[in-house]
């Protein structure tokens, strides 16, 4: 089976280095101070660490001049000075180093803190298309490594390459100040040649990494869409399907790795080469120098001290460079997300929705969720404030849609949806959907306890307002049954619960948020009759007074609607009571017939049934 690797999923290696470095750095401003403090500490560390060098050479060449009859009171006083000064700072060197990693560890913290926040508040602002069309095990593994990322980046950045690059810079310097320029030449040659090389092989082995990552996501996806879905597979009995997608994106996964570690090697090799290169014609002009008496035995010893402080770390400088390109990808593709604009917006002029009585009207509404394929066509209705509003019709018809577009999920493509008078496009969407309450069809719990799924409607309700909302929603008693009550997990999605109990902890919900504009879609359309029942008695509690629209399947669930809108092929065809609907002898008429003598055979059978038991 193919594996598609979709174009914002493997970015151009070098496209946008810049651009992603440029997204981060509105996150570090609010610790602009710190950073500033931790770079002065950075400066601080590596001058103390080019020092060291220096107060050996001196050392070396102090004893090297006693043993030339130096007086004894010399001798003793200047190398213990010198000694105390070496130690100084190299504890200086060590200092300064921690108090820039301590300094600089709220500024990485903060900054994972900062963007994993952003994004999860942007992916709320996303439309419901956006969230429709997502694949949500690749886009959380992409968060989890963008986030973590960040400190990685943070790390490399503060603490390998730019205590590098200011340790060259000094060194450099002070070969060119105090000895033979070409000592500064061949040390700035080195470098040179090595970051070429690196640059230019690590962005030739980048595709692997970028491969790499994009099967990682893709293989997340498999795997937690096959667990989320494990009911459909074993229906299906497609394990071993299953189990062969997976492992063929892993395939390629390891196929990638393994390329990518060998370019590693190869890339480690040359470096090595590099450094060895640079490091012997370094030390063939110290010798040189020292046998024609230009330098001392301590400056012999200074320059070598320089080379193993300058290439050490650079020898790490290829891998801390891969690791950071690395980096660079895995926040390109969490700050994608965040680059995506929101569908929905609110206008600048939007103000806070005056609910009043909370009247609805559909004025002349049409939508398409795709412009080739219209879904509604010019529908018009209103609901008076506290009347309930009944849509029925086949599916496919554009009933749940309406209040899709009521919750403006979606604006409309032609009319307006007007709540008070007021269009649902000039309120504030979160004023919007704090007036309207929803049971849904398919009601979804967090993965939490029942207290906590019911409590979401207003976190911040008293415990006497939840129970009394369960007891509306005739699911107190079933609670307070189980062993640990309302501290029960209802297990992810709620699958811990049936259909029924779901329902009723989403009608506990709608009657604990009180809004003044109600929602049922399809709430009782996948209950058995009995079930059905209950719910319809909690329902009709719950909408008493309150703006009502309910998009039902079964009639017979809202034969007492103010008004019942039949609804076929986006439009409305008819409109009316229950039994003025069923005078016309219409489509309702025809459904209410076909549905009545569905519920007469499913009766029958259950009778039969019965009677076999007995």
């Amino acid at each position: 089976m193919r594996n598609h690797i979709h174009a914002t999923e493997v970015p151009k290696p070098s496209s946008s280095d810049l651009n992603t470095l440029r997204s981060l750095a509105p996150f570090l401003w609010d610790f602009r101070g710190r950073v500033f403090l931790a770079l002065s500490f950075l400066v601080l560390s590596k001058g103390a660490n080019v020092g060291i060098p220096l107060v050996l050479k001196e050392i070396v060449d102090g004893l090297d001049r006693s043993g030339l009859n130096i007086s004894a009171q010399t001798e003793l006083v200047l190398p213990l000075a010198l000694l105390l000064g070496y130690g100084a700072l190299r504890l200086g060197s060590s200092l300064f180093n921690e108090l820039r990693d301590s300094v600089f560890s709220r500024v990485r913290h903060g900054a994972m803190r900062s963007v994993s926040v952003r994004v999860l508040e942007h992916l709320h602002k996303l439309s419901l298309r956006y969230h429709l069309e997502r694949k949500t095990g690749g886009i959380s593994r992409d968060i989890d490594r963008g986030t973590r990322s960040v400190s990685s980046l943070l790390n490399y950045m503060v603490f390998s390459i730019l205590p590098t690059l200011v340790e060259v810079l000094m060194i450099a310097g002070i070969l060119l100040v105090k000895y033979d320029p070409w000592f500064a030449v061949v040390t700035f040659g080195s470098v040179v040649a090595y970051i070429i090389f690196t640059l230019y092989i690590t962005n030739w082995r980048m595709p692997y990494r970028v491969t790499m990552n994009a099967m990682d996501s893709q293989g997340n996806t498999q795997a937690v869409d096959s667990l989320i879905n494990y009911e459909t597979v074993k229906y299906f009995g497609n394990e071993d399907h299953e189990l062969r997608r997976y492992n063929e994106t892993l395939r390629v996964w390891e196929d990638a790795a393994v390329k990518s570690q060998t370019s590693l090697s190869a890339l480690n090799v040359g470096q090595s080469a590099i450094i060895a290169v640079g490091v012997t014609l370094i030390m063939i002009l110290a010798a040189q120098g020292v046998v024609a008496g230009e330098m001392s035995i301590g400056d012999l010893v200074l320059v070598n001290a320089f080379l193993l402080q300058l290439f050490i770390p650079l020898n790490f400088l290829g891998v801390v460079y891969s690791q950071l390109k690395h980096a660079i990808i895995d926040m390109r593709l969490m700050f994608d997300v965040l680059e995506k604009q929101p569908e929905i917006v609110d206008s600048p002029t939007a103000q806070p929705l005056a609910v009043n009585g909370g009247e609805v009207r559909f004025d002349k509404v049409s939508f398409a969720y795709d412009p080739d394929r219209p879904i509604l066509h010019e529908v018009s209705f209103n609901i008076p404030s506290g009347h309930k509003v009944a849509v029925v019709g086949p599916s496919g018809a554009g009933k749940s849609t309406l209040a899709r577009l009521l919750f403006r999920f979606y604006d409309v493509t032609g009319g307006r949806v007007l709540i008070n008078g007021q269009d649902v496009r000039d309120v504030s969407q979160e004023s919007l959907r704090a007036a309207i309450g929803i049971v849904p069809q398919d009601t979804v719990l967090f993965n939490d306890t029942l207290y906590y799924n019911i409590a979401y409607a207003r976190p911040g309700a008293s415990r006497a307002e939840v129970e009394r909302a369960a007891q509306l929603a005739n699911i107190h008693d079933f609670i307070s049954g189980l062993p640990k009550g309302y501290d029960s997990l209802v297990g992810e999605r709620g699958l811990k619960l049936s259909g029924g109990e779901k329902q009723r902890v989403a009608i506990a919900r709608a009657i604990l948020k009180n809004p003044r504009i109600l929602v049922f879609d399809e709430a009782t359309s996948s209950l058995d009759s009995h079930s059905e029942q209950t719910i319809l008695d909690a329902l009709r509690k719950v909408a008493t007074d309150h703006t009502t629209l309910v998009i039902a399947h079964r009639l017979s669930t809202v034969i007492d609607a103010d008004t019942i809108l039949v609804m076929e092929a986006g439009r409305i065809a008819e409109r009316g009571t229950h039994q003025a609907l069923l005078t016309q002898e219409g489509i309702y008429s025809r459904l209410w017939k076909l549905q009545q003598e569905e519920r007469k055979r499913e009766a029958i059978g259950v009778d039969e049934l019965a009677g076999v038991n007995d």
